[in-house]
C-alpha cells in the first residue's frame, strides 16, 4: 500500500487523535467514580453472603473518592453459579459491576459442573473474606493399620481435595460419605470416622475438642502456611516432591474453595486504572473489624485475595485431572449439560 492512500491516512488520523487525549489528560488524573454500580451477590436474601455484600457495599463507598450509588443484587443460591453466569454474561463495564463470589462457584467449574458458565480465571480481585482450613486426624500413633475413613460430604464437595491430598501422599484412606458440619464431628465422637476437614479460625481448637491433630492446611500458592496456623504445615510443604503437580494444583484449587468465603471480583479485561479506583476503595476493608456474621474469617486486601484467586482457578489441565481422579477414585462425573438445562443454576 503506498503512502497517502485512503487507508493510511485514516489510519493516521486515529493514531493522531488517540495521541492528543493522552496528551490532554494529565498524568495522574483522577478516574471518573461510576455514578452507579451493581455488587451481584449470591442469594438467598438475608444469608449471610448477601449480608457480607452489603457490608462489602458500604465499605467501598466509604473507601471511593467522590460518592457512588453502590446497590447489592441479590441473585440465585448460596453456590454463586446464578450470580456468577449472570456476572460473565453482562455487558456492563467500566467499573460499573462488580460480583462477590463464593469459593463454591469456582468449586463447580473445577469439578466441572455444567451450570457455571463462567470463567473466573481473569477476573480481577479487589478484596474478600477468607478462613483456614484444615485436614484433622488422629495423632501419630492414635490409630491402627486400616485405611483412614474421611468423613465427606460427597464426591464433588471441596472436602474431597483431603482425600486426593491422602491419596498423593501415599496414605490409605477410604471416604464415608453423607457426612458435613455436625454430623461429621458426630462420626469422629462415635467412631464412624477417623478424619475430617475443619474450616475456620477455630479450626485448631475443634480439632482439639475432638481428640484430633492438624495434618496439614490447604495453602494458597508457593506453598505459603496460613497467617492463622503457622505451626500447621501447608498441602504444598508435604507434598513438594509430588510426581503429580497437575492434581497438587487442583487440590490446592478445591481447598481454595473452603478458603474462600467469598471474593469480590470485576470483569475481565477491567481498565488497570478502573481496578485500582475500586482497590483503593478497599483499602479499609481489610483493617475493619468483622462482626459476629462473619465470626471464624479473616478479611484481605487486594494481594492475598489476588494470591487465592490464583489458587483458585486451577489451570485447564489441573481441572481435567482433578475430573479425571472423581471418575477414577470415587465412580462420579458432573451431569450432562442437557440434565443440567433442567435443573436450577
Amino acid at each position: 500500500m503506498q503512502p497517502g492512500t485512503p487507508t493510511r491516512r485514516v489510519l493516521a488520523g486515529l493514531l493522531a487523535s488517540a495521541a492528543l487525549g493522552c496528551a490532554l489528560r494529565p498524568a495522574g488524573a483522577a478516574v471518573p467514580v461510576p455514578e452507579a454500580a451493581t455488587l451481584l451477590a449470591p442469594g438467598p436474601e438475608g444469608g449471610a453472603i448477601a449480608g457480607l455484600a452489603g457490608r462489602a457495599a458500604s465499605a467501598l463507598s466509604r473507601g471511593l473518592v467522590q460518592a457512588s450509588a453502590l446497590r447489592v443484587a441479590v441473585l440465585g443460591g448460596p453456590d454463586g453459579i446464578t450470580a456468577a453466569n449472570r456476572f460473565a454474561s453482562s455487558t456492563v463495564r467500566d467499573g460499573a459491576m462488580l460480583l462477590l463470589m463464593p469459593g463454591a462457584a469456582a468449586q463447580a467449574q473445577l469439578v466441572g459442573d455444567p451450570r457455571a458458565r463462567f470463567e473466573p480465571r481473569h477476573w480481577p480481585a479487589i478484596c474478600g473474606s477468607v478462613q483456614p482450613c484444615i485436614l484433622a486426624g488422629p495423632p501419630p500413633g492414635g490409630r491402627g493399620a486400616a485405611p483412614l475413613r474421611l468423613a465427606l460430604p460427597g464426591p464433588a464437595a471441596p472436602e474431597a481435595a483431603a482425600l486426593l491430598a491422602l491419596d498423593l501422599a501415599g496414605q490409605p484412606a477410604v471416604p464415608v460419605f453423607n457426612l458435613a458440619g455436625a454430623q461429621a464431628e458426630a462420626a469422629i465422637r462415635d467412631g464412624g470416622a477417623d478424619a475430617l476437614v475443619l474450616s475456620g479460625l477455630t479450626a485448631e481448637a475443634q480439632a482439639a475438642a475432638l481428640g484430633l491433630v492438624p495434618w496439614f492446611a490447604f495453602d494458597a500458592a508457593g506453598s505459603a502456611r496460613d497467617p492463622a496456623l503457622p505451626n500447621v504445615p501447608a498441602l504444598g510443604e508435604i507434598l513438594a516432591d509430588t510426581p503429580r503437580p497437575d492434581l497438587l494444583e487442583a487440590a490446592r484449587g478445591a481447598g481454595a474453595a473452603l478458603r474462600g468465603r467469598a471474593m469480590l471480583v470485576l470483569p475481565a479485561l477491567t481498565a488497570a486504572d478502573v481496578v485500582a479506583l475500586w482497590r483503593a476503595a478497599a483499602r479499609t476493608w481489610p483493617e475493619e473489624a468483622p462482626d459476629a456474621p462473619e465470626a471464624g474469617t479473616r478479611r484481605v486486601g487486594a494481594g492475598p485475595a489476588t494470591t487465592l484467586m490464583t489458587t483458585l482457578c486451577p489451570s485447564p489441565e489441573a481441572s481435567l485431572a482433578y475430573q479425571l481422579w472423581l471418575l477414577r477414585r470415587l465412580g462420579w462425573q458432573a451431569a450432562s449439560r442437557a440434565s443440567a438445562a433442567m435443573q436450577p443454576g
